[in-house]
């Protein structure tokens, strides 16, 4: 049987407070992730960050310019949140991103036309939510993890509570024998071929354009 692959996924950074305590679990623990950036939070020291992610063998992705309600933004203004994203990640990893995560996951057809990207959603635990502890947060993720998952998680400035968590999270699943990847690299071992106008939470599932 091979061994099940789930790729973590941390948005809102870059910082230099929570991004390196989540850099310093994975170096740790020998994992990667996969980091979606919001452009205005890329500061020269935030950008150092980016950088020894990539070096840890990490990707960078799209999360957006500004995580604004983009299905509310004319076709113009989404290319430009993008676009204005993707140029900073260009400029400091000199790769283009390959997945975009919609702020909010709220999406529409006019994102799916003017968006050359993937679409990735993610299996969540709210731990966007201050109230929601370190150990919810772990168990959650614990209790749903699956074989292709991409998990759901953010590295924002205050986010303490999904460090914490992260301590129990990624020694748990390596001991449940889990590998962790990438995005790009769920999708290419798995042999999936990303179809464009769907969500993806599982390499292995699609949810349907709204």
């Amino acid at each position: 049987m091979s061994q099940p692959m789930i790729a973590l996924t941390f948005d809102d950074g870059p910082n230099t407070v929570i991004t390196p305590l989540v850099l310093d679990i994975l170096k740790e623990n020998d994992a990667v992730g996969t980091f979606f950036l919001i452009a205005q939070n890329i500061t020269p020291e935030s950008a150092e960050m980016v950088r020894r992610a990539v070096a840890q063998g990490c990707d960078i992705e799209n999360h957006s310019l500004t995580h604004g309600f983009m299905d509310k933004m004319t076709a113009e203004e989404i290319r430009a949140e993008v676009k204005a994203c993707t140029e900073q990640i260009v400029a400091i990893t000199g790769r283009e991103p390959q997945f975009f995560r919609p702020p909010f996951i709220a999406v529409n057809q006019t994102m799916y036309d003017n968006i050359d990207y993937t679409f990735i959603c993610g299996a969540g635990c709210e731990d966007w939510v201050p109230t929601v502890s370190a150990e919810e947060r772990a168990e959650r993720v614990l209790a749903n993890a699956e074989d292709g998952q991409i998990v759901l998680l953010h590295d924002m400035q205050w986010n303490m509570n999904t460090v914490e968590a992260l301590k129990t999270i990624v020694p748990e699943l390596k001991k449940r024998g889990y590998r962790f990847v990438t995005c790009a690299q769920l999708f290419a071992e798995a042999g999936v071929t990303p179809v464009h106008g769907r969500l993806y939470s599982n390499v292995y599932q699609t949810i349907d354009r709204p």
